[in-house]
């Protein structure tokens, strides 16, 4: 493909069929949690992270203050700065300080793992064309969503607004079970999560989130060191 621009939008549709339907369940969560289309819509075009989103719209529906819902996107969305600190590596000279702003907008899991693997150094426009085309997918199925979660019965939305979490599920079962780290942090943030469910209900979902994830991450970093050779 002789434009760059194409290029990142061909290798960047199975991210588009990914994004169009898991955000068409958080379109549906959004609406749910008395969000408006127009509001859905606007939380997945300012934002591309589907962990921090849903986390976002819970914390708004729980009436959350903007202390936990800033501490809990950090909390959520840290990686991405480690993910753009990596990706800075195979960047193209052409990406001065303005394309890397622009740029950071969009890296996500599923584009840094595309865009770190290619070969060759990562233009531009090839960035440009991986974001736009994944983008529309999250854009595109929230507001499909949210429509969705006004017009359909109860029943169905209700059914349908476990697409989000099915993605969760899909992305810590695989690994967790390889790694015992893994699968000990999802124990230990599953446990705590439920202690404030069911035991400290006085603690703010936000807080709670908050907290699950740093204890958790503390205590596998603890038990589970990484070696030196795994670092290099």
């Amino acid at each position: 493909m002789k434009s760059q621009f194409t290029k990142g939008m061909f290798h960047g549709i199975p991210i588009f069929l990914g994004y169009l339907s898991v955000s068409f369940g958080f379109g549906i969560m959004a609406v749910r949690a008395g969000l408006s289309i127009f509001q859905a819509v606007g939380i997945s075009v300012t934002n591309l992270t589907s962990a921090g989103q849903a986390a976002g719209v819970n914390i708004i529906a729980a009436g959350g203050s903007l202390i936990e819902m800033a501490l809990t996107q950090l909390v959520i969305n840290i990686r991405y700065a480690l993910m753009g600190l990596s990706l800075s590596q195979r960047l193209d000279g052409k990406f001065n300080t303005l394309h890397r702003m622009i740029a950071s907008f969009g890296i996500t899991d599923e584009i840094f793992a595309v865009s770190s693997s290619q070969p060759n150094k990562v233009t531009p426009k090839y960035m440009y064309g991986l974001i736009f085309i994944s983008f529309m997918g999250w854009t595109m199925g929230t507001f499909l969503g949210a429509a969705a979660g006004q017009l359909l019965p109860e029943a169905i939305t209700s059914a349908m607004g476990i697409v989000l979490y099915g993605m969760f599920l899909a992305i810590i079962i695989p690994p967790a079970k390889k790694e015992k780290s893994v699968l000990t942090v999802v124990l230990v943030a599953a446990g705590i999560s439920m202690l404030f469910h069911y035991v400290l209900t006085f603690v703010s979902g936000g807080f709670a989130v908050i907290i699950s994830a740093v204890v958790s991450a503390g205590v596998v970093a603890f038990f589970f060191p990484v070696k030196e050779d795994d670092e290099q």
